[in-house]
């Protein structure tokens, strides 16, 4: 007999079994937890859910019994609505007849006088009484009436079966007397019965003593059931004086059932909702999940068991492998390639390692490089920004400076035309911070994308004429040229946006040309138009072109001392882009520069030529017009209503609509226009205040806009809604010529104030 010992386990073997045992128990350790957790889980919401459930049916019950309640105390009240003097037999027995009939829940009506006595009694079970003078002074339920107008009975049971109930109305005058009604709530069943909870719940209703009032099944509450012994009741009724969150969602019924109970306070009565499913049928959705999930659990654990041992046999040497391999491409060997022959995804990993091998060859080639590219980038970045900012703020601090010096000369003793001198000075000043914010509105717009271009045909000569009336006499006080060339040319584009992009070059041109003049022409270029600029003044150096298209960047100073904001050619760089028009500009310093933009050609055509140009059109019937103006800022309010004052407008200033509503009760007819700001106290827009006062007034009256807000939002808004938002500081020339659009609007019977082509 061979007695050797026998040979150690191979390192494989005892790797293999180590591998199918760990995974057989990490699939288990994963598994069993995951599977309590999750029934733990399931278990807690669905009751939680359960809970909500039949709270909220609770509580939807105790709103219609409290609106039951409600409409027979309105329907009362109208029996109150005249004095006992000016009433006689017949209007008393008409009016008790109709409540009668009205509502079949009141069984009788007594009408009482001032001093408590009674003067007529109508009853659908006994003899209607009058004048029987009986006094009912001393009673509680008239002390309670007179303190609170209205006075709601205890619950009493007639005959020990049905529950009926006292409700009394004073009238808003001590001679108007009080209504008292007795109420049968066997009708509170038609509530109780509609709900529904699960297959074998039940909803019912029990008044301040804890005794049943209201049940699916009548017959309970004709038995006078009393449920102040049950635990959950006592809680619930423990609640009405001293609330409470913890409530025991868990009792036993009537019959000795475990359920899940919810309950909901009918609002002034004292009653409590119960809304109840037994705890057997509440659960049977988990249970039959905790049957699957075990199932599922034994199932899931073979399958990993059998799983492991195959894994295991194939894995093992690839493993291996990649293990080695990515140990050494980790530790830099980046040459190191994992050789795999598997045919499955084991190969195709080995060789996306081998990829990622070579590719972090190739980044650590160019890793340092990017890093500084993108540093330099940064740092361009940032400067611009700074430098942006910078300029911003001292071109704001400037007008600001001067404003709060010209203020201080105002607060001492002056002469008059000193005064007004200052006066003028600070116009001055506000007109270049109001020119600065709009041209920093102006940029956000365009970075912002919120401009929609509307494009038509029109003829360069309305263009042109637009531009030589707008400069003309700025150049002649300057004692310059501004020549415009005539031209029979059609284009196709935004007659607005193109405006604004040869009026800014135009601009320029004017403010930097001391002598000479300038030249604004138009040529054509193959299917294409060149509108070109020129003019003689301090020119641009060739190293700036690139430059002048930037913010607050200016060339130099002039137009003795004031060289503009920096923001024109920025504005027109952008609008440029938004409308894909190449911009070119040529430029010797000290001769003068040339800017041009290609723009599209169009054959001439006579059906838009009317249309293509607006019409500037003057608020010629502001006078007498009503417009309602909203705004949460006070100063604002003031401001606008001095404004549209002057204009000969009747104002009403609110904050909101209610408050407007209320301003408006003196007029007859309804306002002409509404003006809101977009932003308004409590969450809400202007979209919703101006809908809600046009729900008021049953009639569309035409609105607009106003917002400090630069996000695109707002305008995205207004525009859906089909609104003007004009964007604070609001200047008053275009404020009065989107108020002339409105009022025109109204004049031809349009609803609402329609979207206007893009601008800025």
């Amino acid at each position: 007999m061979d007695r050797r010992p026998a040979a150690p386990m191979p390192v494989r073997g005892r790797l293999f079994r180590k591998y199918v045992s760990l995974l057989f128990a990490v699939v288990a350790l994963a598994l069993v937890p995951k599977g309590v957790v999750d029934l733990w889980f399931s278990y807690h919401e669905l009751k939680t859910l359960l809970v909500r459930i039949q709270t909220e049916q609770a509580t939807l019950a105790a709103e219609k019994i409290g609106q039951f309640v409600r409409e027979i105390e309105g329907q009362m009240s109208w029996l109150t609505q005249l004095p006992l003097a000016t009433r006689s037999n017949d209007d008393w027995y008409i009016d008790a007849m109709r409540l009668l009939r009205q509502v079949p829940a009141v069984t009788e009506i007594t009408l009482l006088d001032a001093s408590g006595h009674e003067r007529y009694r109508m009853s659908r079970e006994a003899v209607d009484v009058v004048g029987s003078k009986a006094d009912f002074s001393n009673d509680p339920m008239l002390v309670g009436v007179r303190a609170n107008k209205v006075y709601y009975g205890p619950v009493y049971f007639v005959h020990d079966s049905e529950p009926y109930m006292t409700i009394a109305v004073a009238g808003s005058r001590p001679d108007d007397g009080v209504i008292v009604s007795r109420v049968n709530l066997k009708f509170i069943w038609d509530v109780v019965s509609q709900f529904k909870v699960g297959k074998q719940g039940q909803a019912y209703v029990v008044d301040a003593q804890g005794r049943l009032i209201a049940h699916r099944d009548i017959s309970l509450v004709l038995r006078h059931q009393d449920l102040s012994g049950l635990a959950h009741v006592q809680a619930a009724r423990g609640e009405l004086s001293q609330p409470s969150n913890d409530r025991p969602s868990t009792a036993t019924d009537l019959s000795g059932r475990s359920v899940l109970s919810a309950h909901a306070p009918v609002a002034s009565l004292g009653w409590i909702v119960f809304a109840e499913l037994p705890i057997k049928e509440a659960y049977a959705p988990l249970y039959a999940a905790m049957v699957r999930s075990g199932g599922l659990l034994v199932v899931g654990l073979g399958f990993a068991f059998l799983a492991g041992l195959f894994l295991a046999r194939r894995m093992m040497v690839p493993i291996r492998a990649l293990s080695e391999g990515a140990t050494r491409i980790g530790q830099g060997e980046l040459t190191q390639r994992i050789a795999i022959k598997t045919d499955d995804e084991l190969e195709v990993l080995g060789q996306q390692f081998n990829v990622m091998a070579g590719r972090l060859q190739e980044s650590y080639a160019t890793l340092e490089r990017k890093v500084e590219e993108r540093t330099k980038q940064l740092e361009v970045a940032n400067l611009a920004k700074s430098r942006f900012l910078a300029t911003a703020s001292h071109d704001l601090r400037q007008p600001l400076h001067a404003l709060g010096l010209f203020f201080a000369q105002l607060r001492g003793q002056i002469r008059a035309t000193e005064r007004r001198r200052i006066l003028d000075r600070i116009d001055a000043a506000l007109l270049a911070m109001n020119a600065l914010f709009n041209s920093l509105l102006d940029i956000s717009k365009l970075d912002a994308g919120v401009l929609r271009p509307t494009i038509t045909d029109f003829p360069i000569s309305h263009l042109l004429a637009r531009i030589e009336s707008t400069f003309g006499g700025v150049a002649r006080e300057k004692g310059l040229s501004l020549q415009v060339i005539p031209t029979k040319l059609w284009t196709r584009s935004d007659l607005l946006l193109l405006e604004r992009v040869v009026g800014n070059l135009v601009s320029n041109a004017v403010r930097y040309t001391e002598a000479g003049g300038v030249l604004i022409g138009c040529r054509k270029q193959g299917d294409q138009l060149r509108v070109e600029v020129w003019d003689s003044g301090v020119g641009i150096p060739p190293d700036q072109h690139q430059h002048v298209f930037g913010e607050f960047y200016r060339v130099g100073r002039t137009d003795h001392g004031h060289s503009g904001l920096g923001l024109g050619l920025a504005i027109v760089e952008r609008l440029c882009r938004l409308l894909h028009y190449p911009i070119n500009l040529k430029s010797v310093a000290g001769k003068g520069s040339c800017f041009s933009v290609l723009i599209p050609n169009v054959p001439a055509h006579a059906s838009a030529t009317k249309s293509a140009t607006p019409q500037r059109r003057r608020l010629d019937s502001s006078g007498g017009k009503l417009v309602v103006v909203i705004d949460d800022d006070h100063l604002v309010l003031e401001g606008m209503g001095g404004l549209l004052r002057s204009w000969g407008c009747d104002v009403i200033t609110a904050t909101s609509d209610d408050a407007a509503l209320s301003n408006l009760m003196g007029y007859e007819n309804p306002p002409d226009v509404i003006i809101s700001d977009y932003h308004l106290r409590g969450g809400r827009t202007g979209v919703d205040v101006i809908a809600e006062l046009r729900t008021s007034l049953s009639t569309p009256v035409p609105a607009f806009l106003m917002s400090g807000d630069t996000d695109p939002g707002p305008g995205q808004v207004a525009r859906a809604n089909g609104y003007v938002l004009l964007h604070k500081p609001v200047d008053p020339m275009a404020l009065r010529a989107v108020l002339t659009a409105a009022l025109r609007k109204k004049q031809n019977n349009v609803a609402e104030l329609a979207t206007p082509t893009a601008s800025l």
